[in-house]
């Protein structure tokens, strides 16, 4: 049994049951009433009055106003002014006795079904049990019109209490409707109605009272007012059916099929009163079925069973009658005849139906076109990847929302002599090795990043997400391994190498600025013969923002507008000062202090290298000196241009800095970084092991973010890494950038180099370094870069009672023992005297 089959048993079952409990009560009445005339018989002369008052409730109660509930047909009658005015001329026994003969007459008449005719005649004799007994309880008065009329009041109002409650009810059970619900609806007519039946009641009186000849003219009076009622009652039928089918249409109309299905089954069982409403559409082979508002079935036609037996079928056809999209099937508990005006709304309705439902499909096949279109307009057609179009606009989307969603960074991926490819195996074997690369790229990629394709053998992944720019070159490490296996074309297998350029996000130019960095530093990969570049503003010439600076930097270097400040870097441990970095800033008399990324790319560039490098040299080497003076002996570490690595001149010039200044070639390191210049040049090596000879100590800087990073590591003797502070940063929410700090120190130590971390901001991150093994570190927690006074004065002061401390100790009291770096032959030989930097 489905659950509409069992709502309607339920249904069912509570109208049986109350309409028992009517017949019950109407029957206990009825006996009482009964007895009491066997006790006082009516004399002979009664008999006829008796006999007008059952024959006046009989022709009362076909005086009906009908109407159409589901399957079912109410109506309203005269009936309560006839018991009132029975209730007026004979006892309330007789009038009860008088009104069960006179319905049940009239229900043998109208041929009505036993549940009805129970149900008519126990309502209308509980109607005329309690207005007999309002009647009684009134009392009796004087004789005049006014105690009359007062009466006839008092007794209709609670006929007509009573009976409206009764019926309601059972209307509210069959049609499944809240009692409150139903009160409200059209209680206007309800109690226009009531007054009309209550004016006739008060009329026939007000004869009887004043001239009973007048009584023949009563039955016309009543007749005019049942006919203006009636009329009434149709005509508001009548224009409530037509709102309902203005409304109906007006729901069906929305693009959606399935809303228009859903809309008309619903409205369809509320505009035709219907049990079961069902929507068959031949051409989607799809059939909707609902009840009360409720689809119970929504899915592949099937011949579907129900408890509705009567059926109503209509073909939906469109209004030129040659469309046909399915069927409306209207089903009833009882075979059911539409009227004219419903016959006609059906047609209407179906009409409209079958145009809502070919529009909903002519848009729907639109909107698969329109997708279609929309995916082709942003979609390779070889590859199925995004295109450039759709690279660009989401990447848009994405800088715009970069501040909530982490860092964005674009690797543009071009394959390397792809063209003999299509000239030896032919284009259709260059497709399918397209083909193959972008599923590579599209499973080596993350879920969240776009992978693309530009044109020709050129692919781009936008990685969104990233915790640091950093990890990009991590990230575009994994999608190009991916390439690295060759590609099977037709049984040969094929080889293919690439070249990628990253670019991070920043929002400055839009998408299209990071797709042309990218862009430089592919080709600058491509020079370099090197895989993976990450694009750095000193290899890119089409910054114009530069040259106002080269013609200042003359001028600078002589009037030494460039100055040197230092930042500490101390133990991680104790908190005392082991080292500083050098960090250079040019004061720019017109534009103020200018940060070095803005200014170190020109100056490399131009002929003013060896000067800037000299003067960066003699400021960093003179506070050494100063600070050795004052009881601090500390290191200081200064950056190297990769151009100066190429210059066979610059071990000479740094050992003549340091015979200058005083200072040991120990205490100074030169912070190198993963460029051009330190991959596979004879001149690098040479100038590399030329400053190890003197001593000077060597550093590789920001260690983690370039590809060639461990590659560097066997060729460069270099003495410390520092790990660059992108990671440093998101380690504590980054599971990539927290293993690569965890490999940089487990690296270093077995190395035996010194591990610096750059970027120290909290004292948690301290604490955490400290616990993988790391060091030595620098930051804003241990203090920012500061003139050389100053930062001899920090030192003097020092923290805790301690000169030269600039954090408190983690293990107060608790001696720290480390191992020193391990040394080459040479150093042991040269530089045993030389200070070390802890392990």
């Amino acid at each position: 049994m489905n659950p509409l089959e069992h709502h309607d048993n339920q249904t069912d079952q509570a109208v049986r049951t109350l309409v028992g409990l009517v017949v019950a009560a109407a029957g206990t009445a009825t006996v009482l009433a009964l007895v009491i005339a066997i006790r006082q018989p009516a004399q002979a002369n009664d008999l006829i009055v008796l006999l007008t008052i059952t024959s006046m409730i009989a022709i009362c109660t076909t005086m009906k106003a009908g109407f159409r509930l589901r399957s079912a047909h109410y109506s309203v009658t005269w009936s309560e002014t006839a018991i009132v005015l029975g209730l007026f001329v004979a006892p309330t026994h007789w009038v009860i006795l008088c009104t069960a003969v006179g319905v049940a007459a009239a229900a043998g008449i109208a041929r009505l079904s036993r549940l009805k005719t129970a149900f008519s005649i126990g309502k209308n004799t509980l109607v005329a049990t309690a207005a007999g007994l309002a009647l009684a309880g009134y009392g009796s008065g004087p004789d005049t019109l006014a105690h009359l009329l007062a009466a006839a009041t008092v007794g209709y109002l609670v006929a007509v209490v009573a009976d409206e409650l009764i019926t309601l009810q059972v209307i509210a059970l069959v049609s499944r409707t809240p009692l409150p619900t139903l009160l409200r609806t059209d209680w206007d007519l309800r109690l226009l109605g009531t007054g009309f039946r209550y004016l006739a009641t008060l009329g026939t009186l007000v004869v009887l009272f004043v001239d009973p000849r007048l009584l023949p003219a009563l039955p016309a009076l009543v007749l005019s007012l049942h006919l203006a009622y009636s009329h009434r009652v149709r005509g508001r039928a009548e224009q409530q059916a037509w709102q309902r089918l203005a409304r109906t249409t007006d729901a069906l109309n929305v693009i959606d099929l399935d809303r228009v299905l859903t809309t008309a089954v619903n409205q369809a069982g509320e505009l035709f009163s219907a049990d079961q409403v069902e929507i068959e559409l031949t051409s989607a082979e799809r059939t909707v079925q609902g009840s009360g508002g409720r689809i119970s079935y929504d899915g592949p036609s099937a011949r579907l069973v129900s408890d509705a037996p009567a059926q109503i079928e209509t073909r939906l056809r469109g209004v030129d009658g040659e469309t046909d999209v399915g069927i409306l099937r209207l089903r009833f508990h009882r075979p059911v005849a539409l009227s004219e005006r419903e016959r006609y709304t059906l047609r209407t309705f179906a009409a409209a139906l079958c145009t809502a439902v070919c529009n909903a499909q002519a848009y729907a096949e639109l909107a698969r076109a329109a997708d279609g279109h929309a995916h082709a307009a942003g979609h390779d057609a070889l590859t199925g990847l995004p295109n450039r179009r759709a690279l660009l606009e989401r990447g848009e989307r994405m800088l715009d929302r970069r501040h909530g969603g982490g860092v964005i960074a674009l690797l543009l991926i071009d394959l390397n002599h792809f063209k003999e490819v299509n000239d030896t195996l032919g284009h259709t074997a260059g497709d399918q090795v397209l083909v193959q690369v972008a599923e590579r790229l599209r499973a080596a990629a993350g879920p969240a990043d776009l992978v693309a394709r530009l044109g020709g053998d050129e692919f781009a992944v936008l990685f969104v997400g990233l915790p640091a720019p950093a990890l990009a070159a991590v990230r575009a490490d994994v999608v190009l391994a991916g390439l690295r296996e060759p590609f099977l074309v037709d049984g040969i297998r094929v080889g293919v190498e690439a070249s990628g350029g990253i670019a991070a996000g920043t929002g400055a130019g839009g998408i299209d600025e990071l797709l042309r960095r990218a862009d430089v530093a592919m080709y600058q990969a491509k020079r370099a013969g090197q895989r993976i570049c990450t694009y750095a503003p000193a290899q890119d010439t089409a910054d114009l923002g530069r040259l106002w600076l080269g013609g200042d930097l003359a001028r600078a270097v002589d009037n030494r507008e460039f100055i040197v400040e230092f930042q500490p870097i101390v133990d991680l441990g104790t908190g005392d000062l082991i080292a500083a970095e050098a960090l250079t800033r040019w004061r720019h008399p017109v534009h103020g202090a200018i940060e070095p990324l803005r200014f170190i790319a020109t100056v490399e560039r131009s002929a003013l290298l060896p000067a800037f490098t000299a003067a960066v040299l003699d400021q960093a080497l003179d506070a050494v000196r100063q600070w050795r003076e004052a009881g601090f002996d500390a290191p200081v570490a200064v950056n190297v241009s990769p151009r100066s690595l190429l210059d066979t001149g610059f071990p000479d010039a740094v050992h003549a800095r340091l015979l200058a200044h005083g200072v040991a070639p120990g205490s100074l390191y030169l912070e190198l970084t993963e460029t051009l210049a330190l991959s596979r040049l004879e001149v690098v090596d040479e100038v590399l092991a030329r400053l190890r000879a003197l001593g000077v100590r060597l550093a590789l800087d920001d260690f983690g973010t370039g590809y060639s990073s461990l590659s560097l590591l066997s060729r460069i003797p270099v003495h410390e890494l520092k790990i660059d502070r992108s990671f440093v940063a998101v380690m504590e929410s980054s599971v990539q950038a927290l293993a690569v700090v965890r490999s940089t120190v487990d690296l270093g130590r077995s190395l035996g180099l010194t591990v610096v971390a750059e970027g120290v901001e909290s004292e948690r991150q301290r604490q955490t370094l400290w616990q993988l093994g790391c060091a030595a570190g620098q930051g804003h927690l241990f203090g920012r870069s500061m003139p050389a006074e100053r930062f001899l004065a920090v030192l003097q002061r020092g923290t805790d009672g301690h000169r030269g401390r600039l954090a408190a100790a983690l293990h107060e009291g608790a001696p720290v023992i480390r191992l020193p770096p391990r040394q080459s032959p040479e150093d042991g030989k040269r530089h045993d005297n030389l200070p070390n930097w802890p392990a």
